[in-house]
């Protein structure tokens, strides 16, 4: 059963690799032998310590994914220094936070470029790499993929899209053998949630409403993201599973 979860050989571009979730996932990605390639703004010296501790190789590339610009690079920098990918985790995301009536253009613009556009061409340069030979495609959705949230109108409108765009892709890439899937995280201690989590009433609603009693950590994505990954989800295609200690069931 343990070789079903077997990633030896593979390899895996994880962006915003450099904190948070996209750290988490990559570590846990090498853990279970695939090399990795983390894409992040800023350096992910931490996660390069993290993978190589496991015995696994990594590549960091800096690259600023709000804009599909740097998606040639990345790849020809991917594939020279490990060949061809075979997982890809679009993870890399932002948010902002306004009212709806005050929500600004260029708020609207950064989010869904990031979140939604780049996640779409950086999946279908890959997807072209996989045709034929198999692959995984992995996007990071969001409780919000499912509710309606308050405060983060481009933020709901592109993790929305994510959930949309991961099962029309795997409507057209399955019979292509490319597993296109999507994890729908909770509320998770990260840079994003820094503020709820320093809000002590919004930090005891949130913690109130959370059947598991308690903020995620970016390690309790290891197994969805490994299975994800592995040759064990070979027929799981289209799926958005959450990862939210029990909050979409209340």
């Amino acid at each position: 059963m343990s070789n079903l979860f077997d990633l030896s050989g593979r390899v895996a571009l994880v962006t915003g690799a450099n904190t948070g979730l996209g750290r988490g996932m990559a570590l846990a990605l090498a853990q279970a032998g695939a090399d990795v390639v983390g894409v992040s703004r800023k350096s992910a010296l931490e996660t390069e310590k993290d993978v190589r501790a496991t015995g696994r190789r990594f590549l960091g590339v800096q690259a600023d994914l709000g804009s599909t610009k740097p998606i040639a690079d990345i790849l020809a920098q991917a594939r020279s220094a490990f060949g061809s990918i075979d997982i890809l985790v679009n993870n890399a995301g932002i948010i902002r936070r306004a009212d709806a009536l005050d929500f600004s253009e260029a708020d609207w613009d950064d989010v869904i470029n990031v979140n939604l556009k780049v996640a779409f061409f950086l999946a279908q340069a890959v997807a072209k790499d996989m045709v034929g030979r198999g692959g995984k495609i992995i996007n990071i959705a969001s409780m919000l993929s499912f509710q309606g949230g308050i405060r983060v109108a481009s933020y709901t409108a592109s993790k929305s899209g994510i959930a949309g765009l991961t099962r029309l892709l795997a409507n057209e890439w399955a019979g292509k053998g490319i597993n296109v899937n999507a994890i729908a995280p909770g509320y998770f201690s990260t840079n994003n949630t820094e503020a709820l989590r320093a809000d002590e009433t919004r930090n005891r609603d949130i913690l109130a409403r959370i059947p598991a009693g308690r903020w995620g950590d970016p390690s309790d994505l290891a197994g969805a993201v490994v299975f994800l990954a592995s040759r064990a989800a070979d027929y799981v295609h289209g799926t958005i599973l959450p990862v939210d200690g029990g909050w979409l069931a209340r």
